[in-house]
């Protein structure tokens, strides 16, 4: 035990201030300008691709103003959050524009809607972790015949009024990792993943699910709160695999949620050798057991979820 003068105190306080923030700075570095963009080598290329996804805020009225932007946009993809039967027939000018949707309408906040104007091979609704927390599954063909994977997913977060710890979270995107890890082909997973991009199960779902995260070397492209534009943080995610070129990705204007919608441009090229040589961080094994403990301890939690 040794004691310290008052001005080696403060300079080992300001060491240790220095130490915290320039760990932080380390993880925001990716998201700024000064890291390069992937773009993967590539002979061919689909058309461009265009997702909007949003969670709407299952109490908000807005049901005009979505169906406005969306006749603007016209995304080749919708994927909406929270919407429950009320918004299901508040979009049903949508269901007349796009040839394909697949709807769970839930009002327990965790409803989801997809529309899209691709050729749908399969579609199906997974609850991983809990019978009233879906996520979408589909495999989607473009009009020049290119396939890809389609996940959306909106994980419950950890709160005081819902759920006490993020084990029902982590064990959503893990489990939508391992089941990545299973499938041949090109995948993009978006949604509201209830995390900050830079958290610790993002990354680690990164790593389990060898996707790319689309805000690197973009910007932190915030959502949420979409009141407070200098108090905004990255909840709303979009990743996809290392075949996948991303031209555009950007918040589009306020209809009155508490998120933004997030858009996003992108198209699957023919380079799949690069989904197995690329250079993301792989996952070790002690990260691996971690994954499934998350997944174990997800599915043996139980949120307090209200329908209304």
């Amino acid at each position: 035990m040794f004691l310290l003068g008052k001005s080696q105190y403060v300079a080992l306080c300001v060491f240790l201030l220095v130490c915290v923030n320039s760990y932080h700075i380390i993880s925001f570095l990716p998201y700024t300008t000064f890291y390069n963009i992937h773009k993967p080598k590539h002979q061919q290329k689909s058309k461009p691709i265009s997702i909007v996804t949003f969670n709407v805020y299952q109490f908000n009225k807005n049901y005009q103003g979505l169906t406005a932007l969306i006749r603007e946009v016209n995304p080749d993809i919708l994927l909406t959050m929270e919407s429950d039967i009320a918004w299901e027939q508040g979009m049903k000018s949508i269901e007349k524009v796009y040839e394909n949707h697949h709807k769970i309408p839930l009002s327990n906040t965790y409803g989801m809607h997809f529309y899209t104007h691709l050729k749908v091979v399969e579609i199906k609704t997974n609850f991983f972790v809990s019978d009233d927390i879906p996520s979408i599954e589909a495999l989607l063909e473009t009009n020049d015949g290119y396939r890809f994977y389609f996940f959306g997913v909106h994980p419950p977060p950890p709160s005081p009024t819902e759920e006490p710890t993020s084990k029902e979270r982590d064990g959503e995107l893990m489990s939508v990792a391992k089941r990545i890890r299973q499938l041949q082909g090109s995948v993009i997973v978006s949604g509201d993943f209830n995390q900050v991009t830079w958290g610790y199960t993002n990354r680690l779902f990164q790593k389990a699910s060898q996707l790319i995260d689309t805000r690197v070397g973009r910007g932190f492209v915030s959502t949420f709160h979409a009141r407070y534009k200098w108090f905004r943080i990255p909840l709303d995610q979009i990743f996809h695999s290392p075949d996948i070129i991303v031209f555009s990705f950007k918040t589009l204007q306020n209809i009155g949620s508490d998120h933004l919608p997030l858009y996003c441009e992108f198209s699957v090229t023919t380079n799949k050798r690069v989904l197995k040589d690329n250079n993301l961080e792989q996952i070790d094994n002690a990260e691996r057991a971690e994954m499934n403990t998350m997944i174990k301890e997800g599915k043996e939690e139980t949120g307090d979820r209200q329908f209304t």
